[in-house]
């Protein structure tokens, strides 16, 4: 599936409380009906006073062409939707977001690991926003990532759920991808990968420690946003398909 994945910054003269109010209670049910959309999840910061952005905002669709017409493609930010609820949605932005502050990437999942089933509501999210080191292309960094990295990152202790994001269109992308892991705990969540205002992490744990170590060979920590957050699943169509998930 395409993901049109949003990191949220709320507008000047605006409480994060406010927020998440208008974003849950006025938002949301717009963008659950943007046409195409199968899957709509939000993540709400663990500790907004250390998070670098007020939420996440994640819809997935089928077809990369609907997720165009409907949010815009990666070169795009100020896109305008000709009509329907992608159109309603596109203007209601405007009464809470900061555009401008607000970074996102559009790419193509791949999951690596999960025992959820799917539903991942209540569960604590580990979004890292990856951007490769100097020197080193987009090709040689997905290969780090996929064939080094991933092994080492399953194995970290409490992760349930593990995914990437790979953009669609690498020379128009804010990000290399998303590295999200999933908790089922936030004490375990930073056991294995830091609290929100530590970039500069420690793990005591050996198989949190090899991925820590390994992220300096391919990323650049000091420009990699990450997020620590509680998701809620606000729409699921992909669970109707065949009884199952469809990933």
């Amino acid at each position: 599936m395409y993901k049109h994945v949003a990191l949220l910054v709320r507008q000047d003269g605006m409480s994060h409380d406010e927020f998440v109010e208008y974003w849950q209670q006025n938002h949301t049910p717009i963008a659950r009906e943007i046409e195409g959309v199968v899957r709509y999840q939000t993540v709400l910061p663990a500790d907004p006073e250390a998070a670098e952005f007020d939420g996440l905002a994640e819809l997935y669709f089928d077809d990369l062409d609907d997720l165009y017409a409907a949010l815009g493609s990666e070169g795009s930010r100020d896109y305008d939707p000709a009509k329907g609820k992608a159109k309603q949605a596109r203007e209601d932005v405007d009464n809470f977001l900061d555009i401008d502050r607000r970074p996102r990437i559009i790419g193509e999942e791949t999951v690596e690991k999960d025992e959820t089933g799917g539903d991942t509501t209540g569960l604590y999210k580990h979004s890292a926003f990856l951007v490769r080191k100097d020197g080193m292309s987009h090709d040689e960094f997905l290969d780090h990532w996929a064939n080094t990295h991933v092994p080492l990152a399953r194995e970290i202790p409490g992760v349930v759920r593990y995914a990437r994001v790979v953009p669609t269109d690498p020379e128009n992308a804010e990000f290399d991808g998303i590295a999200e892991l999933y908790f089922e705990s936030l004490d375990a969540l930073r056991a294995g990968l830091g609290h929100e205002s530590s970039r500069d992490y420690d793990p005591d744990d050996p198989k949190a420690k090899a991925p820590r170590e390994d992220v300096d060979n391919f990323l650049s920590i000091g420009d990699r946003p990450r997020f620590v957050g509680q998701e809620t699943v606000q729409k699921d169509a992909t669970t109707k398909r065949d009884g199952n998930v469809t990933e």
